[in-house]
């Protein structure tokens, strides 16, 4: 997987814009929705977020940490791909990056508050799923959050996405069931899952219809969270 996105650490937001430019939505439209998504999660699971640790993991070249950015003390990243923390640390000199061996992630235990997977797990052999998610128990402190967003493979909207996305090729989607089951399976506790991404539109209106639908699987991506 390294050698896949060492490959486009200069263009891995162009591959992924071009992948849903059918939806006449721009990259920062998703990227703003997993913020407020995590934004409110936190919130309601842990408090205020700008007291907290938080570690993105699989983060690539870090486009997602402008969207963090003071939602938290402390934010981290590391990934596999050595060329994707460079760019990712020139990109986000206020955040924290570590490359990650494949095996153990570059931090103590308990370090964290918080600990995400941002459409990293379809991209993890179905083997190591349950060791990389072990990991990411393992540096998050007790009480602490662990979420993954995924891409929703009941969405057919997303899936035309992951076929058109170069590096999604050979992606294996799972359901928010599958994550649930691997949380529980490494000592997770208080699980749940939110649907999200269901209308193009970043509205108090829009969030609010899709608040009440949260739980039903129609939004192209999902956030599973567990207590630690």
């Amino acid at each position: 997987m390294a050698e896949l996105f060492d490959g486009y650490d200069k263009s891995y937001g162009a591959v992924v814009q071009s992948s849903i430019n059918f939806s006449g939505l721009p990259h920062d439209f998703f990227m703003s929705a997993k913020a407020a998504v995590l934004r409110d999660l936190v919130a309601s699971r842990l408090g205020d977020s700008d007291k907290h640790a938080a570690l993105d993991v699989g983060c690539g070249v870090g486009t997602f940490h402008p969207f963090m950015r003071g939602m938290f003390r402390r934010l981290c990243g590391t990934d596999v791909s050595v060329a994707s923390i460079t760019q990712a640390r020139q990109n986000n000199p206020d955040s924290e990056y570590e490359v990650y061996d494949g095996k153990v992630l570059p931090y103590a235990g308990g370090t964290f508050d918080l600990a995400t997977a941002i459409c990293v797990m379809h991209h993890v052999p179905l083997q190591e799923r349950l060791g990389l998610l072990s990991e990411i128990r393992r540096v998050v402190r007790p009480g602490g959050l662990v979420c993954i967003i995924e891409h929703n493979p009941f969405n057919p909207l997303t899936r035309v996405a992951v076929m058109r996305c170069e590096f999604d090729r050979d992606a294996v989607l799972l359901r928010a069931a599958q994550s649930r089951r691997l949380m529980t399976a490494v000592g997770l506790r208080d699980i749940g899952t939110r649907y999200f991404l269901l209308l193009p539109w970043a509205s108090p209106l829009t969030r609010r219809i899709e608040s009440g639908v949260q739980h039903l699987p129609l939004g192209a991506q999902y956030v599973t969270c567990g207590l630690f």
